[in-house]
């Protein structure tokens, strides 16, 4: 599966964001879909999770209860709506896909920027 991440961009502090993950060259339902954040000289950071079908998620303590992530399978496409955005959150972001949803994930997109002015 190809995965291609949109959606970033400029924003204020206290702004909302909608990240899209597109996906491409397999039935998207084949995959649990998970973003990840990546700051210079650092690892990347588990965001959140959505399993095949869309019914279990989870998140990163940072992201829970202002981030959201849902996918629509019958577009092949992963979301993450993000909200109450702190400068803090101005990191790459990525999608990534794999078919049991362990660590590493096998499949990931290009990454998005997202930038949050104060």
């Amino acid at each position: 599966v190809q995965l291609q991440a949109s959606g970033g961009g400029l924003v204020q502090a206290g702004d909302s964001l909608r990240l899209s993950c597109a996906a491409s060259g397999d039935s998207f339902s084949n995959y649990v879909m998970a973003w990840f954040r990546q700051t210079p000289g650092n690892d990347r950071e588990f965001v959140a999770s959505i399993n095949h079908g869309g019914s279990n998620t989870f998140y990163a303590v940072s992201a829970k209860g202002r981030f959201t992530i849902s996918r629509d399978n019958a577009k092949n496409t992963g979301y993450l709506q993000m909200g109450s955005l702190t400068p803090e959150d101005t990191v790459v972001y990525y999608c990534a896909a794999d078919r049991a949803g362990k660590h590493p994930f096998d499949y990931w997109g290009q990454g998005t920027q997202v930038t949050v002015s104060s």
